[in-house]
């Protein structure tokens, strides 16, 4: 697990997160976006990674999604709307990218490869950190 800290300015919340699913999927690994402010330190992020995952292999998660089973776990909630209170709004907030190999074990590289991937959305669309624009590929 990789975590990628930084202030995120996000004008579309829907561009913004389907972005964090595609870079996922590009790099085969799972990408979700904390509001730091909630989130306690590393070992938070960790366990939170871990018990979604056991979840997943037990079938008892809530989410179809791995990224949001995470988020589930990280903010201590089974309910998605409430879980969803963790992750980043509109506007500009401090930021966690947690970016992690989609089953702990695919790609040891996978979080390294992803982690300078896309943190900036605006009106004009999807930036890479630098502010340069991104191709929409």
């Amino acid at each position: 697990m990789e975590l990628v800290e930084g202030v995120a300015t996000v004008e579309d919340l829907d561009g913004f997160v389907a972005r964090l699913g595609a870079v996922g999927d590009e790099h085969g690994a799972t990408v979700q976006a904390f509001d730091a402010r909630y989130v306690v330190d590393r070992a938070h992020l960790e366990r939170a990674v871990e018990l979604a995952d056991r979840a997943i292999a037990r079938g008892e998660n809530v989410a179809r999604d791995r990224a949001v089973e995470i988020l589930l776990y990280a903010a201590g909630t089974r309910q998605i709307d409430r879980a969803l209170e963790l992750g980043v709004a509109d506007g500009e907030c401090p930021a966690v990218m947690l970016v992690d190999a989609r089953d702990g074990t695919d790609d040891p590289t996978a979080a390294e490869r992803a982690d300078g991937d896309v943190v900036v959305f605006d009106s004009e669309g999807p930036k890479e950190a630098d502010g340069t624009p991104v191709d929409g590929d």
